[in-house]
């Protein structure tokens, strides 16, 4: 399709988008339609652009602009993902063309809505800090070169690093919501990464009795949502039945000692 080809087909084709809006977290959510006119190759960001450029709803108001989050615009960053036609997910690589129309777009409601599309992810941040997902170095000094993994471990390991905490597991986590305190399933799979690397493991244990305090993986329903939206295909439920194994093992082992 030529250039000219492409002008008139975008002018005689229009896209809906009907989008849930929160004015601020204390405000009750509404939905409001949007029409734009269609191009080759549009995601959701670029509909979003669009409305920000263009802000009048689908009754010719005025209104102002949605509120949204993006950054990489490459699916490595997570702070595009919204709930779009029902499935979490992350807008900058969700094409117009291969989704249904209209387009219904809401906020991951798993996390507190701050404004529109962008909502609060702390709940994620923090069960990150209390499976102490990081590797700890003893001193600010150079200490050389760290232990080696077997290419075997560091193959299937590299598959769980690839988390960019987008928060999809989570939404699509029926166990996650605002009456648990159940850590998620992404973090799981942090805590065993880290315990697989040779320095992390020195917090092995600190990771085990985090995830057996209240909201660890024992307030996991095997549902097995996660691992159906999460976009880098992180065998989530594997590592969740890996670290059941473990803290298993950790706990009877922990009572013989006693």
């Amino acid at each position: 399709m030529s250039a000219i080809e492409q002008d008139v087909q975008s002018k005689k084709k229009n896209i809906r988008l009907l989008i849930e809006r929160q004015d601020d977290p204390n405000s009750p959510s509404y939905t409001e339609t949007f029409d734009i006119p269609w191009r080759p190759g549009m995601n959701v960001i670029a509909a979003l652009m669009e409305i920000q450029r263009n802000p009048v709803n689908a009754r010719g108001e005025s209104v102002r602009p949605v509120t949204w989050e993006s950054n990489c615009l490459e699916e490595v960053c997570g702070a595009c993902t919204m709930v779009i036609n029902g499935k979490p997910r992350q807008a900058c690589s969700a094409l117009l063309d291969q989704l249904t129309q209209p387009i219904h777009i809401k906020p991951i409601r798993t996390f507190p809505v701050v404004r529109d599309l962008v909502v609060n992810r702390s709940r994620m941040f923090d069960a990150l800090k209390r499976i102490k997902a990081w590797i700890p170095i003893d001193g600010t000094y150079d200490l050389g070169p760290g232990p080696r993994m077997p290419e075997v471990d560091r193959e299937w390991a590299y598959e769980l690093a690839k988390c960019f905490t987008c928060g999809a597991c989570v939404e699509a986590c029926p166990n996650v919501n605002e009456k648990t305190s159940f850590i998620g399933p992404f973090a799981i799979s942090q805590a065993r990464l880290f315990n697989t690397h040779p320095t992390g493991a020195m917090h092995k244990q600190d990771r085990f009795e985090a995830l057996m305090d209240e909201g660890g993986i024992h307030e996991c329903g095997n549902s097995q949502n996660c691992v159906q939206v999460c976009p880098k295909g992180i065998p989530l439920t594997t590592s969740i039945a890996a670290m059941n194994r473990s803290i298993d093992g950790y706990a009877f082992s922990s009572w013989l000692g006693r």
